[in-house]
């Protein structure tokens, strides 16, 4: 896996808020099938990069490429065609719909929504959306069987770890090649997120091509599921390698992890 070409590489990429340098020149890269952890205090710039990928922000300098196509400054929609996904810190759901309605919204670019495809292509459309249903269910099920049978209940009902579950299912089911997830955790229990977290280790075992960028400050989590660790302050990555040698870094250990946690390590 080391020989062949990155997924994803971001090439010097920068981003500027006025008299603040949100990313600077920050470059790595994401081999297919890999989980990078990507760590840093907060206002490191962790989800400005997300935004950047995603299309939310374009860059002032560098590149963003997916799987050798530049993907930096295109249309956020444009981007998600292309295959990158992602979630949001704080939940993005509209609770008063269906599970499957939020899944619906994430599988939108393989449904024809439009009047003459509901009129005139009826059988068509009802074929399209009966395979998304069972794909629905099935993706479901890997996180939570309670929720493959119960998706066509409000989101409201739900706790928050299954609504980060719909979440990264709502993500999932367009097929991406790179996830991005932005603190998955946030607001769960340590119980809970142990269980998320096997629900992102068997989604990739059923997809060992799918990429993951995970930001996470639970530094727990980052050693048990990622295979390599990116880490920013103020905007630069400053480390890069396997968990062990990122915490073992001085700067790191400066920066985030704190000396004292720095020399117990």
């Amino acid at each position: 896996m080391t020989n062949e070409a990155p997924l994803f590489e971001s090439r010097g990429l920068s981003k500027r808020f006025g008299g603040l340098q949100a990313l600077a020149d920050v470059s790595f890269s994401v081999r297919r099938g890999e989980i990078l952890g990507l760590i840093g205090p907060n206002g490191s710039g962790k989800t400005t990069l997300f935004n950047v990928v995603t299309g939310i922000y374009r860059p002032d300098g560098g590149a963003a490429l997916l799987d050798g196509r530049e993907i930096g400054g295109l249309r956020a929609q444009a981007i998600y065609r292309a295959g990158v996904t992602r979630t949001f810190q704080r939940c993005r759901l509209s609770t008063e719909l269906s599970i499957f309605d939020e899944l619906m919204i994430g599988a939108h670019k393989d449904l024809d929504l439009g009047f003459m495809a509901n009129i005139l292509h009826r059988k068509a459309f009802r074929a399209a959306f009966e395979e998304k249903r069972e794909q629905a269910r099935s993706l479901l099920a890997i996180f939570s069987a309670e929720l493959a049978q119960r998706m066509f209940e409000p989101i409201a009902r739900f706790p928050m770890i299954d609504r980060r579950r719909i979440e990264i299912c709502r993500a999932l089911i367009s097929r991406p090649r790179l996830l991005l997830l932005d603190e998955p955790s946030a607001g769960m229990t340590h119980d809970e997120t142990r269980q998320l977290m096997d629900d992102i280790l068997e989604t990739r075992r059923g997809n060992p091509e799918l990429a993951v960028v995970i930001i996470e400050h639970e530094m727990p989590v980052i050693e048990r599921v990622s295979d390599r660790c990116v880490v920013f302050n103020y905007g630069r990555k400053i480390a890069e390698g396997s968990y062990r040698e990122v915490a073992s870094d001085p700067q790191v250990q400066e920066a985030y992890l704190g000396t004292r946690h720095g020399a117990a390590a």
